[in-house]
């Protein structure tokens, strides 16, 4: 006779389910956009294709922000396939763009910045799962710091400081920590609000959004570090 669990230990099995769903397709993305940056940056062709033409270079940037917004705000519009799959087709355009590391900077430096994230990603997660506090009010707060750093980024892009760059990068680092253990107790919240019996393709769609989130809180987060910690090529 199957044991029926307590309510109890429903709520920890579709919670439990949920956040492994969420972290398993973050990985799932950022391996891909790994796999991705280490290929094209050893294929010339391609290398020359994206970054000696800025028309396909723009354009797609341009894909993967319309691929982020259309994730993030019409997520309960698209079948679950659909979120799905553009989920990981950003995640190989990201590849794409962020091939550049791997001629810019040493692999030794990339590697062991990677480690120094994947450990300070981990450490902000477990805090904002772990904490009673709540995080809202600080989400707002590093929201407007995020919105500084794009534009001091774009404003940086004009007149080429490399202090302005390191400053960018430090403030970023914390703006990114912060946005972890935010978006790691927004995570939670949403696991727990989850009714018993919810369609699975419901539940596909917000483990996809989460791990749009965490994914690029990761992505930004290895981006300050490496301008921090990274050793250029000579």
């Amino acid at each position: 006779m199957e044991t029926v669990p307590l309510p109890k230990q429903r709520t920890e099995v579709l919670v439990n389910g949920f956040v492994r769903s969420v972290y398993n397709w973050m990985c799932i993305g950022l391996a891909l956009t790994g796999f991705i940056a280490f290929y094209v940056s050893g294929n010339e062709t391609i290398m020359r294709l994206v970054f000696g033409n800025q028309i396909i270079f723009f354009g797609i940037i341009i894909a993967e922000l319309a691929l982020v917004f259309s994730i993030a705000g019409m997520v309960n519009k698209m079948s679950a396939g659909t979120a799905t799959g553009l989920f990981v087709l950003y995640s190989a355009l990201n590849g794409v763009t962020l091939s550049f590391i791997f001629l810019a900077y040493t692999r030794a430096s990339i590697y062991s910045t990677f480690f120094i994230c994947s450990a300070t990603f981990l450490a902000c997660s477990i805090y904002g799962w772990t904490t009673k506090r709540d995080l809202t009010s600080l989400g707002g707060f590093l929201m407007m710091g995020l919105i500084g750093i794009i534009i001091a980024t774009v404003v940086n892009m004009f007149i080429r400081s490399s202090a302005m760059s390191m400053v960018v990068s430090y403030i970023g680092v914390f703006v990114f920590v912060g946005l972890t253990a935010y978006d790691t107790q927004k995570l939670k919240n949403m696991a727990l609000s989850q009714p018993d019996g919810l369609d699975g393709a419901v539940v596909r769609k917000g483990a996809i959004l989460g791990a749009l989130s965490l994914y690029l809180d990761f992505i930004n987060l290895f981006l300050m570090l490496l301008r921090i910690f990274g050793a250029g090529r000579d």
